[in-house]
């Protein structure tokens, strides 16, 4: 009985927080924008209107008070407004990371999916419309949750997922630093592979069962214990196997590589993005020139790990990769911009609070990019590397009407991207400062 209660339960904070966003939710047909940013163009535009057809943008033309008297509006003319922003690298199913290495064995996948839901709306309502979820330990929890919001039964982002890592065994997409008499779960080892013929078929597996991306892990990783960032774990023909079965389905690959053999591996093989690439080097960033090569660098978290990790007692060995990491990778960033490297926006979300992810839009700044190419990174450019741009990621005629408002002009500071007053997906207005689904409940 206990059990079929806590199912219902579960089932009606499902439906809650699903009718908590949709009830007041309403197919908005005109916007009037006060100041618009054309990412692509890279200008703003001055007092618009937006007229929106069946979820997307119709026309865009200046506001014409005489014109526009009486028409059934919404009034966003005190704000600037952005495309929807997009993070190319979240985790939003299960808790967030701790000092406990054995944390994902102490949560059902239906609490992790659960608690899913809670991020994925924490992250809508902070301005991000679309997200790819690069990974979750139980497989294909992650391909749970985007199909219940696509049918509009929970609130949360556009997501393209990964269904669960490719990863070799003991490698930076296992659950590791357990006894060694401890059995990990099946489901949390679905993606595990050590030839290039268990690449392809673990590929294969994750396809049929609802991937939209490929998220192989190419060398160890700071989170994962016993595991080195720098060493590789996959040889370049390995690392080619995933990316020709993938494509065979028309799906991309995202390459978790720390260290810069394994960068390499990864280009050369012809993977779609590299993730974090903390040891970046010059021969790396020539390769990811000539091959198109989209960098997805999460440069906040390193701060976040330092001053929470060491806070909250995570172990010595995490704390210390993430020191010989941190630097290194922004140094790479920095000369990955100047030398012209695609840049894209992914920020690990789920290492740190969701809801928080444009909080590293002034890390790209600091190191690098301008204000306006840190918001086209962070929308059209995230778009082109999801090979979505004629779909989502700009203010323009034919995309999908998804837009985040906010106070005052964020080229100048861009913080204000933070402090989100409106969000729009699909033309229907998800959150409002003003209204009763409010986009944050507490001061930022």
């Amino acid at each position: 009985m206990r059990r079929h209660a806590m199912q219902r339960f579960g089932a009606g904070i499902v439906m809650a927080l699903g009718m908590v966003a949709l009830a007041h939710a309403s197919n908005v047909q005109r916007v009037h924008v006060g100041h618009l940013i054309d990412v692509r163009a890279e200008r703003v535009l001055q007092d618009q209107m937006i007229d929106i057809r069946d979820g997307r943008i119709h026309a865009i033309r200046d506001y014409d008070a005489e014109r526009d008297a009486g028409s059934a509006t919404l009034d966003w003319s005190r704000y600037t407004v952005t495309p929807g922003l997009i993070d190319l690298h979240t985790h939003l199913i299960g808790d967030i990371q701790s000092a406990n290495l054995a944390a994902p064995l102490l949560s059902s996948a239906s609490r992790d999916t659960l608690l899913g839901v809670k991020n994925a709306r924490a992250t809508l309502f902070a301005g991000f419309t679309t997200v790819r979820d690069v990974g979750a330990y139980r497989a294909f929890t992650d391909v749970a949750l985007r199909d219940a919001i696509a049918a509009g039964d929970v609130p949360g982002p556009r997501m393209f997922v990964a269904a669960a890592y490719i990863t070799v065994s003991q490698g930076g997409g296992e659950v590791t630093g357990l006894a060694p008499d401890v059995e990990v779960p099946a489901e949390m080892r679905r993606g595990v592979a050590d030839t290039a013929d268990q690449v392809r078929q673990r590929v294969r597996e994750l396809i049929a069962r609802g991937a939209d991306v490929i998220k192989v892990i190419a060398t160890g990783a700071v989170l994962t214990a016993g595991t080195e960032p720098g060493a590789s774990e996959y040889s370049e023909a390995e690392l080619k196997a995933a990316v020709d079965e993938a494509a065979l389905h028309g799906r991309f690959v995202a390459t978790h590589a720390h260290g810069s053999e394994g960068i390499k591996r990864a280009i050369r093989a012809g993977v779609r993005t590299v993730e974090h690439a903390s040891y970046l080097d010059d021969e790396a960033i020539a390769l990811m020139k000539e091959h198109g090569t989209w960098l997805v660098a999460d440069i906040y978290n390193g701060d976040y790990i330092s001053e929470v990790g060491a806070r909250d007692g995570w172990p010595e060995e995490i704390l210390r990769k993430n020191r010989e990491t941190t630097q290194t990778q922004r140094d790479g960033f920095v000369k990955a911009v100047q030398a012209g490297v695609n840049i894209a926006f992914g920020t690990d979300a789920g290492i740190f609070p969701h809801g928080d992810n444009a909080r590293q839009l002034a890390y790209a700044v600091r190191y690098g990019l301008t204000p306006m190419q840190a918001l086209r990174s962070a929308s059209y450019d995230s778009a082109r590397a999801l090979g979505r741009e004629t779909e989502f990621g700009a203010l323009e005629v034919g995309l999908a009407a998804d837009m985040v408002a906010v106070e005052g002009d964020p080229l100048a500071t861009i913080d204000r991207m933070r402090d989100v007053q409106a969000v729009m997906k699909d033309g229907i207005v998800q959150c409002q400062q003003a209204s009763a689904i409010p986009c944050r409940t507490t001061s930022p």
